[in-house]
């Protein structure tokens, strides 16, 4: 069953691809290994899984100016997430996702995006119009 969510426009061209979902904060700089794609803080939810190639769905940002480049950089590479899908962005990780062309959405009418959204679940993130769809679990 397919479900349409709400949100702010955001950063970055639509896709698609499955959830990688936590209710954990996201910080570039803190929380991976950039090298070799997975989440690598041991305190964070997702320590040990990859981000590469998913729609990483979040809590909040966290972190600072550094995160701009990261993701940049993780995205030269091809070691990045696909999205990012936040119920709340900060300045610094907009004003990365934008440097990095990388989808970028948060401020859900619909409510907490990290209990909406389900490990597995395939979903299109479409900035420009502010919608996360829901097309069903892997």
């Amino acid at each position: 069953m397919t479900r349409t969510l709400t949100c702010h426009p955001g950063i970055g061209p639509t896709v698609t691809g499955p959830a990688l979902v936590a209710q954990d904060n996201f910080s570039a700089r803190y929380d991976l290994d950039r090298i070799a794609g997975v989440f690598s803080r041991p305190q964070h939810a997702l320590y040990g899984q990859s981000y590469r190639d998913v729609v990483l769905v979040l809590n909040t940002a966290k972190g600072g100016v550094a995160t701009a480049w990261m993701l940049h950089e993780m995205t030269a590479r091809g070691v990045a997430p696909l999205a990012i899908v936040l119920n709340r962005a900060n300045t610094i990780l907009a004003q990365g996702a934008a440097l990095a062309n990388m989808a970028l959405v948060d401020r859900f009418a619909d409510g907490d995006v990290t209990t909406l959204i389900a490990t597995g679940d395939h979903v299109t993130v479409d900035p420009s119009q502010g919608l996360v769809t829901i097309l069903g679990g892997a």
